[in-house]
Formats: structure tokens, C-alpha cells, sequence
């Protein structure tokens, strides 16, 4: 799931939370004063760096961001919004701590072979599933602790529910950012759904079915995820990125039976960033114990430049759907977007602070505010929200309530004081850095030319990571296969069970573009049975499903 930012502040004035987040840090004001250069200077000493070779455009979103929040917006964030990341993120349970304890409770696993482990440390459980009520199949839980950072990020892995020794393995991650994997696991792909009576469902199209799964929370802050008291900020794709490199190392430490497997990194939204950037991670390490098979993105962000673009042809009817907006919006999204792209251009070309978040605060407001006012959700553009649900869905509340019974909570070994399902502050650590805007298109051109095969599939009811966008950005990729890629036309695809018309697929090489009819933002949920076809058919080498 991507945190769309009207959604998330609830407003549809998009710079009221985040943005007064930004302000406050920068400027530390009891009063709104009038626009000076004050706010670039102090930007300038938060981040560092030389704001005056901004363009002018650059320099005017500035001062209409500052001159649009209201003291009494400031006011509210600094009292909910501290600087004190630990104050702001997921908190430990200290109840859970005892020496004894932990030594009874976990295995610990250590890599002393490299600097880069030497702060790392991997726990591990076994997970019963006879207390959980989650599937039969063997499964673990634990930590990757970085002990100087006092940084702890949960994973729950199950084995495959067919052939664990041969079968693939699969790590998905959620996005946001600040999204918990364990949405993926109970509301999208795993081995059990949770109903209105808050009891685990069996899922027949769990993508355990033929692959092994592990669903690791990240970045710190997310879900089971915690941060200990003067805990750092993680804020960049970069920064998570090591950190999953070192998970997986420990990981296929702990379980060598799976290091001839087949390894493929999966997710959705905001993993749009997270997959390339792992990727890149991980293939630039020459010495990795482990091998990349594949990647996987579901209606992921990952060129914003090319991907806004898309947002009013999307919302205007071009996309397969019907109008959503009116006559006028349609109109004025075209003539606000060429601002747009250029200060999305201007942040691929510098990746600075400074031109990348009033390139975010600037094409949210704009863009996103036409299609926010109908009420419509962002996820699927055939629905409205649930209103009685924070994440535009009913169900996504039932995981949240079963992830906080003491009892599972318990048996995982969890070791916060609640679980919750996205996590704002992450969200505004991630935004205060620009992260989201700049582009990682070019780390999936590098993982191409390395040969490993990238699955870019994209549910065409979704709205806000919307298919048309995801097969534009894959057409304009440039990498060694471009124009053979761009040569081909999108074809019918058809699941092998019950050869059902499913969605089209365009394909050349190892990057395929795959479109799933009726589906939305977690492709998953709205077509399991379809989507598990296609899991199972690329993970197993059918990567043009039959094109």
C-alpha cells in the first residue's frame, strides 16, 4: 500500500501534517512570518548543501508552502510530532525484556565474517501454528537486531505448503512506506485471512502454496518493527536497502537448505522504490552467499516523473474505467502537470532536499486533489472507502485486531506495545527527504543487464500506482532491450487452470509487463486464484506467461 498524502492528512489541503513537519523542523517559528529566505537557510543547516543554484520554480513552491500553512497547522504538528524519533515510532514493550528470557526464548544468529555484519544480529523462533491457528506448515518468527542502532525489524516465514526443500522462496515486502508486511499476509497472499469474528481463515490461493515465504517488516518503525531509545532516522530507500542485504544474508545463514533455492524479492506500492534499490544492494555484492532469481512489483511507484503523467487519463476515463472527475478537472490536470514534470525533473537531476520535497508537496496538491474530492478510494476506482476503516478497508482492521491479541502477539514473540498497520512517522521521515520522488528506474535497467528477470504486474482498477503509468515508465525504461521491448504490442494472457481471460502481457527478454483485469492496488486480494497463477507460472520460469 502507498500512503496517498490527502488521504493520509485527511484534508484536501495536501501540506497540513507533513508539510508542517518540514516547517517546524526548519524553522522552529511560534508565529508565521512573511515569506523571507529563511526557510531555505534553515534547510540548508538541516541538510547541508548550497539552495542558492535553485531554479526559480524551485524557489517559488518554497515560498507558497511556507506561505500556505497556518500557525495554527504548525502549532498542532509540533504537539503531536516530535524530533525525537522514538517518541514518534513504534515503541518496545520493556515487559518482554529479561535476560533469561531472551535466552530461552530465541536462537541467535551472528555472521562474524565481515565488518559489515558485525552490529547485525538475526533471532529466530520456531512458530506454532496449533496457538495461531495459521496454516500446518513449518514457520519461524524473530528479529534482525542492529544492536548499535538499537533497530529491531520483525519477519514471519512460512514454508512452502508443497515441497520446502525444492521449492522457490519468496520475500515479500508491503510499501507506504511505513506499511506492515503482515497486511500481505492476512488481507492479500498468505496462508490465512482474518475474519469479522477475528479467527484465521485458510487461504487455498496462498502463494505458499508452492513457494516459501518470509514477510519481513521494514523499514524500522513498521508493524512489529521497533527502534530503542536514540534510534536514528531511516528516511531513504538507500538506508533500508543495507539493511534488508544483511536480513537475507543472516537469513539464508540460519537456513543454508534453501540457499540452492530459487530467491525472488516480491512486493507492492511504495516497493516500487524498496525492490529496485534491494536489488541493486544486492547483486553489487560480489562476495553474497545467496543468488537474485527475480523480481516481482505490483502497481509499485518507481519513475514519478513519467508516472504522474498518467493520473489524468487514469481518472478521466482513458484507463479502462470510467470518469471520475469532471470536465474541468480533467482540464486543469493537464495544465498543472507540466509544473509538475518540471520539478520532478529537476529532482532526478540534482536528488536534492530542496528540489525533491516541494516537487512532492507541489504535485500531490495538485494532481492528486481533483480525484481525493470525490470520495472515490485510491486503491480501487470502482469503490468508495469504508469510512469506519483507517486503511479504506474493513477487513484490514481484523488483521490489526488479531496481530494485538496478547496471545499471538505471545507466541510470535513480538516486542512492542501494539501493532499497527502503517505507520504515519515513517511515512514523514520518507517524505521529509524527498525519497518518493526521486527516480529508481534506473536501478531496474541495472538489474535487467545482470540478466535478472523483472515482473512489473499491475492491477487496472487501482488509481494511485495506476497501470497505465506502470506501462508507461516500463516503455520509456532505458535499457539494452528498449526498442525490441517497446516494439511489442500488450497480448491476451490466460491463467493455465481454467484458461481464463486474465489481463495482457507485453514481454522481451527478462522484463515483462503484465496488466490484471479487475483488479486493484493488492492485486492479491482482489484476484487470488488469478494471481497465484501468475506467481506460480514466473517463479517457476514461465516469464512471457506463454506470449
Amino acid at each position: 500500500m502507498k500512503f496517498n498524502t490527502l488521504t493520509l492528512l485527511g484534508t484536501s489541503l495536501v501540506v497540513t501534517c507533513s508539510v508542517s513537519s518540514l516547517v517546524q523542523q526548519l524553522l522552529n517559528f511560534d508565529s508565521v512570518k512573511p515569506y523571507s529566505s529563511s526557510l531555505l537557510e534553515r534547510a540548508s543547516e538541516l541538510y547541508g548543501g548550497n539552495y542558492h543554484e535553485l531554479n526559480d520554480e524551485i524557489l517559488e513552491t518554497w515560498k507558497e508552502m511556507e506561505l500556505t500553512v497556518s500557525h495554527e497547522k504548525i502549532k498542532n504538528v509540533i504537539d503531536n510530532y516530535s524530533k525525537n524519533y522514538v517518541s514518534a515510532v513504534q515503541k518496545p514493550n520493556l515487559s518482554k525484556f529479561s535476560e533469561n528470557r531472551a535466552k530461552t526464548l530465541w536462537e541467535f544468529v551472528n555472521n562474524k565474517k565481515s565488518e559489515l555484519f558485525e552490529n547485525y544480529t538475526l533471532r529466530v523462533k520456531k512458530a506454532k501454528p496449533e496457538i495461531l491457528g495459521i496454516d500446518t506448515v513449518e514457520q519461524y518468527s524473530g528479529y534482525l537486531d542492529i544492536k548499535d542502532q538499537d533497530k529491531h525489524f520483525f519477519y514471519w516465514f512460512f514454508e512452502s505448503r508443497n515441497d520446502p526443500k525444492n521449492d522457490p522462496l519468496i520475500l515479500w515486502l508491503n510499501g507506504g512506506p511505513g506499511c506492515s508486511s503482515m497486511t500481505g499476509l492476512f488481507f492479500e497472499l498468505g496462508s490465512s485471512t482474518i475474519d469479522a469474528e477475528i479467527k484465521p481463515q485458510f487461504n487455498p490461493y496462498s502463494w505458499n502454496s508452492n513457494a516459501s515465504v518470509i514477510f519481513l517488516e521494514q523499514p524500522v518503525g513498521v508493524g512489529y518493527s521497533y527502534a530503542g531509545s536514540g534510534s536514528s532516522k531511516i528516511g531513504t530507500t538507500t538506508a533500508a536497502s543495507r539493511d534488508v542485504y544483511v536480513f537475507l544474508e543472516l537469513f539464508f545463514q540460519k537456513f543454508p537448505e534453501f540457499l540452492n533455492n530459487k530467491f525472488h524479492i516480491a512486493g507492492e506500492s511504495y516497493a516500487g522504490h524498496y525492490i529496485p534499490g534491494i536489488a541493486s544492494e544486492i547483486i553489487n555484492h560480489a562476495d553474497r552467499s545467496f543468488q537474485l532469481s527475480s523480481v516481482l512489483i505490483g502497481n509499485g511507484i518507481t519513475d514519478s516523473l513519467i508516472q504522474y503523467k498518467y493520473y489524468q487519463p487514469m481518472a478521466c476515463g482513458e484507463g479502462g474505467y470510467k470518469q471520475v472527475i469532471s470536465d474541468e478537472d480533467c482540464e486543469n490536470l493537464e495544465e498543472v502537470y507540466p509544473r509538475c514534470a518540471r520539478l520532478i525533473q529537476s529532482c532526478y537531476n540534482t536528488e536534492s532536499v530542496f528540489a525533491c520535497v516541494p516537487a512532492n508537496i507541489y504535485c500531490e496538491s495538485k494532481i492528486m486533489s481533483p480525484y481525493d474530492k470525490t470520495g472515490l478510494n485510491v486503491y480501487d476506482i470502482r469503490k468508495k472507502c469504508d469510512e469506519n476503516s483507517d486503511g479504506c478497508y474493513a477487513d484490514m482492521d481484523y488483521s490489526t485486531q488479531f496481530l494485538n491479541k496478547p496471545e499471538v502477539m505471545e507466541a510470535l514473540g513480538a516486542e512492542v506495545e501494539k501493532y499497527v498497520s502503517c505507520d504515519e512517522s515513517v511515512f514523514r521521515d520518507f517524505f521529509l527527504t524527498g525519497d518518493e520522488m526521486k527516480p529508481f528506474q534506473g536501478y531496474v535497467a541495472e538489474i535487467l543487464e545482470k540478466n535478472v528477470p523483472v515482473l512489473l504486474y499491475a492491477g487496472d482498477k487501482d488509481y494511485i500506482c495506476n497501470w497505465l503509468g506502470n506501462h508507461a515508465w516500463s516503455d520509456a525504461l532505458e535499457w539494452s532491450g528498449h526498442d525490441e521491448y517497446l516494439a511489442k504490442s500488450l497480448q491476451p494472457w490466460y491463467t493455465l487452470d481454467n484458461n481464463t481471460f486474465a489481463g495482457e502481457v507485453k514481454s522481451y527478454g527478462n522484463f515483462t509487463f503484465l496488466r490484471v483485469f479487475d483488479a486493484g492496488h493488492m492485486v492479491p486480494h482482489d484476484q487470488p486464484e488469478n494471481s497465484l497463477d501468475m506467481v506460480n507460472r514466473w517463479i517457476n520460469g514461465d516469464y512471457t506467461f506463454g506470449v
